[in-house]
């Protein structure tokens, strides 16, 4: 058979083992924090922007709101990135070269799991690589204007809106045309200008965001990367850096792919493809290992930048393997590595069964482990402590991670109220994750919404009651009511001063009494509120005062976050139990019953 056919039916099987075996694992909590992104369709949120929650949600549309549904796209992406990869590898060297290119990529343990595990990543890569063929295919068609250059722009900006690393490609696209004579000139042409203009209204919806939201995202990323502090020099973070990519790309591939760039440099000067694939692989690689003398970062943000070094890797080991037997032995030892470790990432469970006692704290599959069980028993703590109490609880937890978990996996996901999470986390005045931005048990709700809530048809309102309340809530003052003050300075005399007070002391007498009448129509409508004074600014109130909830942490604290002990009276360790796998103790879990809460003040 042809050696093209069999690595087309490999891949074919391969992602239909994937679509199987990612529904054996249990849901990451990077996951079900993106499932509940997808619940809450916006055009931007905290940290990315709207990617993720569009291939959620479609994925759920398709697959429904399970594991399979929420990873459905994450088989398809690899599959689609490893035919991209073949597509333009094959362009470059030929089809040899393409196969290899394919085949090597499989062995990679980063990108095993991006094809079993729904993160920004497969979305990204798979935007990157797609951009990375089209503008190749845009420049081979220059001089002059072709549809692949706003193509390219299009792909980066979908690559943008799961992950805002993809724009690096701009930059590289901008070196490439600066540092290749033949193509500068495209420069000033509608084919880049097309490409920036047509990126830019991908740019749209993620700045419109964030001009709503104090350009969160923006000090984020800044906090993230660590660029809020001076300069600092940590070798020691450096190297933190350095080991967890050996980790996740294998140590032999890892050194093996970064022992192509020395070849590479030389020939750049006079050969455009491998001049190319530098600048495509360079500036990632570059940007967040110089970040990481001053604070590690995540191994996966130079993802992207290794499709095209995987590509310019393979013609040189092929070349030296032509020549070299040590370097045909090179090739297999790393390859075979690579596969174990990709193997061994996505079930660590294989090295426990070898008879090695490897612990979950040193098992980074340990994420995906154990939630369901948590859950479960967290909902057992729940009913048990509401059932002894006769009242029901909301659930807090440490942080947004653990939230999202326990709440995706609860058998009874209580909501308490639309858009509620079943989980919170602990207030803040500063957003710190996406939950912030949603219902919380430290938000008012207002008066006026609940009156139009009792007004709809349906409700058991008298129909005298029904027209009071109507008629109190159409009187209540509205914000273009309330005039500005006037001073003394601004009327001819002092009686017009005097008239004008007057008429403004009645007017306000006249707003109170609005205001309470319409509290008096309410408090019989919604007697349940308990209504018996109100916020003069928000007319609102807060369902959550004076109620319990169950404080949730993995963390081994004797008792709950800081904020949780000013805004509860009382905090009071319930229940401790450990999480065991295989066992092994996967994760400790403390609940803590917090009584009595009452807001914050700020």
């Amino acid at each position: 058979m042809n050696p093209r056919h069999l690595l087309f039916l490999f891949l074919g099987a391969l992602t239909v083992f994937r679509l199987i075996y990612c529904t054996q694992l249990e849901l990451s909590p990077d996951e079900t924090y993106y499932f509940q992104w997808s619940q809450h369709l916006d055009i931007s949120y905290y940290s990315k922007g709207p990617g993720i929650a569009l291939a959620m949600w479609f994925g759920t549309l398709v697959g429904g709101d399970n594991v399979f549904g929420i990873r459905f796209l994450s088989p398809l992406l690899s599959l689609g990135t490893s035919l991209l990869m073949f597509g333009f590898a094959r362009r470059l060297y030929g089809e040899a070269a393409a196969i290899w290119t394919v085949f090597a990529i499989q062995f990679v343990p980063i990108f095993q799991v991006g094809g079993l595990v729904l993160t920004i990543d497969p979305i990204s890569i798979f935007f990157w690589t797609a951009a990375l063929y089209t503008f190749w295919l845009a420049l081979e068609k220059s001089p002059g204007f072709n549809l692949w250059w706003p193509a390219t722009g299009a792909l980066i900006g979908c690559g943008f809106l799961a992950k805002y690393t993809n724009a690096m490609q701009l930059l590289s696209i901008l070196l490439v045309l600066l540092l290749t004579p033949r193509y500068r000139r495209e420069l000033w042409h509608a084919s880049f200008l097309s490409l920036l203009g047509v990126f830019a209204l991908f740019t749209i919806p993620v700045l419109v965001w964030n001009s709503q939201h104090a350009w969160i995202t923006f000090i984020h990323l800044r906090d993230r990367g660590g660029l809020n502090s001076g300069p600092q020099f940590n070798p020691g973070e450096f190297f933190t850096y350095l080991g967890l990519h050996l980790g996740v790309y294998s140590p032999l591939i890892f050194l093996g792919l970064f022992a192509c760039l020395g070849w590479a440099w030389k020939k750049a000067g006079a050969h455009f493809k491998p001049r190319f694939l530098l600048i495509f692989t360079l500036p990632l690689f570059v940007l967040y290992f110089a970040l990481a003398l001053k604070q590690t970062g995540e191994p996966n943000w130079t993802a992207p930048a290794a499709i095209s070094l995987v590509v310019l890797a393979v013609p040189f080991w092929m070349e030296l393997a032509r020549e070299k037997q040590w370097a045909r032995g090179y090739v297999a030892a790393a390859l075979a590595l690579g596969g174990l470790m990709s193997v061994v990432t996505i079930d660590m469970d294989v090295v426990r069964r070898l008879g090695f006692p490897l612990s979950y704290e040193a098992d980074p599959s340990a994420r995906l482990r154990g939630w369901k069980t948590t859950a479960e028993q967290v909902q057992k703590v729940r009913e048990q402590y509401e059932a002894k109490h006769g009242q029901p609880v909301f659930l807090i937890a440490d942080k947004y991670a653990t939230a999202a978990s326990i709440g995706y996996y609860l058998p009874d996901p209580r909501r308490e109220g639309p858009g509620h999470p079943p989980v919170y986390v602990p207030e803040s005045a500063w957003p710190g994750n996406q939950f912030y931005f949603w219902p919380r048990y430290d938000g008012m709700v207002d008066f006026a919404d609940v009156a139009r809530e009792k007004l709809r048809p349906g409700s058991n309102l008298s129909p005298e009651l029904r027209t009071e309340l109507a008629a109190s809530l159409q009187a209540l003052p509205t914000e273009a009511s309330l005039e500005k003050m006037r001073h003394a300075d601004d009327f001819q005399n002092t009686q017009e001063y005097e008239v004008y007070l007057r008429q403004e002391a009645e007017a306000e007498a006249a707003k109170v009494a609005a205001k309470q009448r319409f509290l008096n129509a309410l408090k019989a409508a919604a007697p349940e509120l308990g209504i018996d004074d109100y916020y003069t600014e928000t007319m609102g109130y807060n369902p959550f005062l004076g109620r319990t909830a169950l404080y949730i942490t993995d963390r081994e604290e004797s008792k709950p976050a800081s904020v949780i002990n000013r805004t509860f009276a009382k905090r009071e360790l319930i229940a401790c139990f450990d999480v065991v796998r295989r066992g092994q103790r996967l994760r400790q879990i403390r609940v803590f019953a917090c009584s009595d809460y009452k807001m914050q003040e700020l």
